[in-house]
């Protein structure tokens, strides 16, 4: 008899374990070489500041657009798994620069460094300020898997540091994640969304007040 051993979920994993997409499974497999050779130079398109289009990515793969979307979907699918792809390492950074954390100061400072992350990565502001509606759409609703595996991990957080009860049990786990991962949107994204400056200092303090982490 086989048994099937359950990976231990981390903070690199329960995103995507939580939400995954026809492209993440495709890439998860590893029986897609062709989409997984799109996926990187796609990556490595986004990284270096630049837009990601379609046509000419086809064309720097040698192939026609009918097979690159056959490979790796549309375009929003794409970008969709590039930025979540991006936000694992700095969510395993945040983790590891807030290890010397405990319950509610751990999630704080992790989501912090993760916003402050957010903030100060060239490429990624590039990104924002290149396509600003798309970039909306795409992080901050249900349009795309990144909203659903962002409060999927803030809920992890919640219960391995804060238990299924926390707050003193006046708030769910799933709601708490909820609202600190909105509040992480209104901070990152304060330009777009109100035309203020992106601040990580006042996401902190917005976290702190509500895990209700003293000083």
């Amino acid at each position: 008899m086989s048994s099937t051993v359950t990976a231990t979920p981390t903070i690199a994993t329960v995103g995507t374990d939580a939400a995954p997409s026809w492209l993440s499974e495709r890439l998860a497999s590893g029986a897609h070489p062709d989409a997984q050779r799109a996926f990187d130079a796609a990556r490595a398109t986004l990284i270096g500041g630049r837009r990601i289009d379609m046509t000419a990515l086809a064309g720097a793969l040698g192939v026609d657009r009918t097979s690159l979307f056959r490979w790796v979907g549309n375009r929003d699918a794409l970008l969709s798994e590039v930025l979540w792809s991006l936000a694992i390492p700095t969510l395993v950074q945040a983790e590891h620069a807030s290890s010397g954390l405990e319950g509610g100061e751990r999630v704080a400072g992790i989501l912090t460094h993760f916003v402050d992350d957010l903030i100060t990565a060239e490429y990624f502001r590039s990104f924002l300020r290149r396509e600003p509606a798309r970039a909306l759409r795409l992080l901050t609703t249900k349009e795309s898997p990144i909203q659903r595996r962002y409060v999927a991990t803030a809920d992890w957080l919640v219960r391995r540091d804060l238990g299924e009860a926390p707050l003193g049990a006046a708030i769910a786990p799933a709601d708490l994640a909820y609202i600190l991962v909105r509040l992480s949107e209104s901070f990152t994204y304060a330009d777009l969304i109100s035309g203020d400056t992106p601040s990580a200092d006042r996401a902190r303090v917005a976290f702190r007040l509500t895990l209700r982490v003293d000083g």
